[in-house]
């Protein structure tokens, strides 16, 4: 009761004392004087046309992406707190406290909704130079750390948001996807964003139908060890779901665990467990750009939307410490180079071509029990044996490693069907290889089950 009582104060103190520059946290500047001096709440037809004909490139692209979101989901809390930024910063002041008033009456534990109202309530009568900075907030004694993780969250929803904005590229990590892969998760922890690609179809790019704010890590980089507060970076995939009714609190409506540490985090002596998609404390609507132990955090609303888009053993989650975007025309030369070399190491291998089968393997190679040396003449024996093979590989997907977490190289994952048969062994296993490109050619840097 009284951390409610406490919390009910702040946001009457935030409401009634604190002004913003907007235009701070933005890379436009304001528009010249061709913005309407009057300000209008609601638009009619004329005002609204003149104030669309007023706005930049970038803000009219915003414009069009908020009107869409707001469409597909109009309780998009993130949208309306977007809109009514882009509102204030076109000097239509009345239609921002509109938006922000249905806002915090819809969202009323979004904290940072009901702190750029507050501003903006008394944007009339003064202006400062940063979100929550005003004297009557500070005579209080109010949490600064909290105003500051604030703004933090403002500034970082808001470049994240921008960063989109007419953005034709696809991430390098998505290169080709089975039909059995229905969507991808793609975090951008550079932008505290998650991404919601959709399979669109064979030799088409995936294509961008979500995204969302996220919290990571308390402590910036790629995860090593256990306990180091940092979020890792590679590719994952969500392994199950865990319903809120067998989770702590803090942990929301619920969570989705990855994989880590992965066949390649192994490989890398990393250590450390947990690493989950979760939802928000219940208390809470959102949380700070950096605050979790090491999981990507959404709020509660946000991650009941993911749950249509995750199939628990399917989808893959791809976290890098900055997405590398790659025009249409690359990616698909990217795809084609990296389907057409698997395939050769299956007719390589189906052929019992001894020498250039085993080519195919970096001198690095691991797999469970075997270095290179070992797998070389444990598959030296075995194809000695072999009169016939017959091996068909389906359901193939292959995803770009981060390049960032190893140290520079191409690295990629393939997950696929394989159907073995031989005149003295058949069987049909799920397969992941990892391909690193060495000396100008791709090779199996690990083969294992999945």
């Amino acid at each position: 009761m009284l951390r409610r009582s406490l919390t009910t104060c702040l946001i009457i103190s935030l409401l009634a004392a604190t002004v913003v520059s907007v235009s701070a946290l933005w890379n436009q500047q304001l528009p010249d004087e061709n913005i309407p001096s009057v300000l209008f709440s609601p638009f009619d037809s004329q005002s609204e046309q003149q104030w669309l004909l007023s706005l930049s490139q970038q803000q009219s692209a915003l414009w069009d992406r908020l009107k869409l979101r707001l469409q597909v989901n109009p309780e998009d809390y993130e949208a309306s707190l977007l809109k009514a930024l882009l509102f204030f910063q076109t000097a239509q002041l009345d239609a921002a406290l509109e938006e922000l008033n249905g806002l915090t009456q819809r969202a009323p534990k979004f904290q940072l909704a009901h702190l750029i109202l507050g501003d903006l309530l008394l944007a009339r009568f003064d202006q400062l130079e940063q979100i929550g900075s005003t004297p009557l907030l500070a005579s209080i004694n109010s949490d600064e750390e909290r105003i500051a993780q604030l703004r933090s969250e403002a500034s970082v929803r808001l470049q994240g948001y921008l960063s989109l904005i007419d953005k034709r590229e696809i991430p390098r990590s998505l290169i080709s996807l089975s039909d059995s892969i229905e969507h991808v998760l793609v975090v951008d922890k550079s932008k505290n964003r998650l991404y919601i690609y959709e399979n669109a179809g064979t030799a088409i790019p995936p294509r961008l139908i979500d995204d969302y704010y996220i919290v990571l890590g308390k402590k910036t980089g790629n995860k090593v060890t256990e306990g180091d507060l940092r979020t890792p970076s590679g590719v994952y995939f969500v392994t199950h779901f865990i319903d809120d009714e067998n989770l702590p609190r803090k942990y929301g409506t619920g969570a989705f665990p990855v994989n880590y540490p992965n066949e390649y985090d192994r490989f890398q002596s990393k250590t450390g467990d947990g690493i989950w998609l979760h939802g928000t404390d219940k208390e809470l609507y959102s949380r700070p750009p950096l605050d979790s132990e090491g999981c990507v955090v959404l709020t509660n609303e946000e991650f009941s939307r993911i749950k249509q888009y995750v199939k628990p053993g399917k989808t893959p989650v791809i976290i890098s410490e900055k997405v590398e975007w790659i025009p249409t025309d690359q990616w698909l030369e990217r795809t084609i180079e990296l389907q057409t070399r698997l395939e050769g190491w299956r007719q390589n291998w189906e052929n019992a071509d001894i020498p250039a089968y085993l080519d195919d393997y970096s001198i690095d190679f691991w797999a469970q029990g075997h270095d290179y040396k070992s797998w070389t003449r444990y598959k030296k024996r075995v194809l000695a044996n072999k009169k016939f093979q017959k091996i068909a590989l389906s359901d193939i997907s292959l995803f770009g490693y981060p390049r960032q977490s190893v140290n520079g190289k191409e690295v990629v994952v393939a997950n696929f069907r394989q159907s073995y048969r031989s005149n003295n062994y058949n069987g049909d296993i799920n397969k992941r290889l990892y391909l690193v490109h060495e000396n100008g050619d791709w090779r199996v840097l690990y083969e294992g089950r999945r």
